[in-house]
């Protein structure tokens, strides 16, 4: 039966584990309407011949004088019934649907991250190990994969048919999709947002491998295009890094790079800013007085808007990074904040005060410091000294 619709309906193969359900509710939802539509047409037809002209038929008969009928004869409980059954029906559909939402929008806590950029008019990929690849995501079958995915332009939308997914793709902001491919094979992606002249060529490709064949072709791909100066600021990265570093290790070099360090600890201690000991996934009260997870979407708008969302007891110093770190680059800040999500912080310790109240710490390299040497910071415009 299943395959049956799937072909009536011109649908593509039923690649992961969520396609099926999906398509289960697009049947229901299908057959139902079409039932109905069936009904009214048929209730229609009835009526054309019954009261056609000519029929002689009296148009305003007299009130019906039994208890609980309506005029003509058709029993209020019968009203309520219909009006009762099709208030079901949506409620019906609405559990459904949002139960399979809740299922879409929480990936699997053993999902496999791999960091998705999309730019005028390509897709790249940053996988955890540290390589990338462009246009072609590579994928292990029967395992969850969550992709962290953000624009370097303007608005996109992954979208892949044999999964029955589609999610957004915006600018300075982290949007998240799982799915878990049940065999190997390829899979087209596209762009579901008009993003340019160029939009209908904004594709890409999955393609699932076995867990060996996936080893190895990841070990082949060339180091992702993470490392580079960060805009601004002087000490430029390797051009070719003598080993092969992770996603999180060229996380690590740019905030180091971008001076996140001077105020973000890493081992728990105290400091100007929240440590990054154990924050990922942590439960992140605010100044406002509410909470927040803190997952790759909030790391991601802190690092651009970060006076959005004040951590409680924190004093906002921090200025924004829109346009000075690029998406690969905050993508590995974030990959580099996941890998110490189990380091222990310290509870219960205030931080240290910031430099000046209310003023933002400016990271400006001295002129002639040369590459590897250590940076001195110069007064910013409060005359204060980060």
């Amino acid at each position: 039966m299943n395959e049956f619709m799937r072909k009536l309906l011109m649908l593509p193969p039923q690649a992961s584990t969520l396609a099926r359900s999906i398509d289960y509710l697009h049947y229901f939802v299908i057959i139902t309407t079409m039932i109905g539509a069936a009904g009214v047409a048929a209730l229609t037809l009835y009526f054309l011949i019954r009261y056609r002209e000519g029929t002689g038929r009296d148009r305003n008969p007299p009130p019906d004088t039994r208890p609980h009928h309506a005029r003509g004869g058709v029993s209020l409980w019968f009203e309520l019934s219909v009006f009762g059954g099709l208030l079901a029906l949506f409620v019906v559909w609405w559990i459904i649907g949002f139960s399979q939402f809740i299922r879409i929008a929480e990936p699997p806590p053993d999902s496999m991250t791999i960091y998705v950029v999309g730019k005028q008019w390509m897709w790249s990929f940053a996988y955890p190990h540290g390589a990338g690849s462009n246009g072609v995501l590579y994928v292990p079958a029967g395992r969850p994969v969550k992709l962290l995915m953000t624009s370097r332009d303007v608005i996109h939308s992954f979208y892949v048919p044999d999964f029955r997914l589609k999610t957004d793709v915006v600018p300075g902001r982290t949007t998240q999709l799982w799915f878990e491919v049940k065999e190997p094979g390829r899979h087209p992606v596209y762009c579901a947002e008009m993003c340019g002249p160029g939009h209908s060529e904004m594709r890409a490709e999955v393609i699932a491998l076995a867990d060996a064949d996936y080893e190895r072709m990841i070990q082949g791909l060339a180091q992702a295009q993470v490392a580079g100066p960060v805009q601004g600021l002087a000490i430029p990265f390797e051009a070719e890094p003598r080993e092969p570093l992770s996603l999180a290790a060229m996380g690590q070099r740019v905030a180091a790079e971008a001076g996140c360090l001077r105020c973000h600890t890493v081992d728990g201690t105290p400091h100007i800013a929240p440590t990054w000991a154990g924050l990922y996934d942590a439960v992140i009260p605010l100044a406002d007085g509410t909470q927040l997870i803190a997952d790759a979407a909030y790391l991601t708008r802190s690092i651009m808007d970060p006076a959005a969302e004040i951590h409680r007891g924190f004093t906002n110093v921090m200025p924004s990074y829109q346009g000075i770190l690029t998406a690969p680059q905050i993508g590995a800040i974030v990959e580099y904040i996941h890998s110490l999500r189990d380091v222990s912080r310290s509870p219960g310790e205030a931080p240290l005060p910031a430099p000046i109240q209310g003023t933002v710490p400016l990271v400006t390299p001295l002129e002639g410091t040369a590459p590897g040497e250590p940076r001195a910071a110069v007064p910013n415009s409060t005359g204060a000294t980060p």
